[in-house]
């Protein structure tokens, strides 16, 4: 006659069952489980993480919020925890909170380089261009292949009417990874903006061969014939 299975060895099923959901995206199914799990045990912080996690990604980020404040409190030194709340806190428009949660992530994990570039959009979020510019600036300088560091940058620049800096930042993307071809557009854009206007319409041109479906393109076909009668205007130079 075998022995009865313990709390502790339901619990722990019940864990392994909903955590093997989520990694199957099964969220639904898998907060049930983390739901039964904690039916059983009330003070295991991985399971309000999950159970956060899968909330977050059924679109339920008040719930989330609230199980993974559950698991910041029974567990104060886990990275993820803090991570994703400050992803839920930016997808609930609360920045400030956000910011909270990420600078405790980012003292968790100093070089994790997604929690700090979640930061810099936090800090765009609260209007704070300038801090978000030199937490992207410090992300380049540290992980000088994370892309979207450059993107964000290059898309403050453009705010700014900084086209220069930005066109360089982008240019800098494709140094990266010369298949990033979403940004021919904003590519285009800068040297449009900066008088370059044969180059600005080769770049629009190679955005939309590349990114037919985008909905830039129609803007970016737009502005190619507006480029074609600015030349075809220009007077000619003849010798006097």
């Amino acid at each position: 006659m075998s022995a009865p299975i313990s709390r502790q060895e339901q619990h722990q099923a019940l864990q392994n069952k909903a955590d093997l959901l989520r990694a199957q995206a099964s969220f639904k199914e898998a907060a049930g489980a983390y739901l039964n799990s904690i039916l059983i045990n009330r003070n295991n912080a991985d399971t309000y993480l999950g159970l956060g996690i899968c909330y977050k990604n059924l679109g339920k980020t008040n719930k989330a919020i609230e199980y993974l404040e559950k698991a910041a409190l029974l567990d104060p030194c886990k990275f993820e925890t803090f991570y994703e709340l400050g992803i839920c806190h930016l997808k609930e428009g609360t920045p400030c909170c956000a910011i909270k949660c990420l600078i405790q992530a980012i003292q968790i994990e100093p070089d994790n380089p997604d929690a700090i570039y979640q930061l810099g959009l936090a800090h765009e979020q609260c209007d704070e261009s300038d801090m978000a510019l030199m937490i992207y600036q410090k992300l380049i300088e540290n992980s000088p292949s994370y892309v979207n560091a450059y993107i964000r940058k290059s898309s403050l620049f453009m705010k700014m009417e900084l086209y220069k800096q930005a066109l360089s930042l982008y240019l800098n993307v494709l140094k990266i990874n010369q298949n990033y071809t979403s940004i021919y557009f904003d590519i285009g854009v800068c040297l449009d903006k900066l008088g370059k206007l044969s180059d600005a319409k080769r770049y629009y041109r190679k955005f939309l061969t590349t990114q037919p479906e985008s909905e830039n393109a129609n803007i970016a076909i737009k502005r190619i014939e507006s480029l074609r009668k600015i030349k075809r205007t220009q007077p000619k130079l003849s010798l006097v």
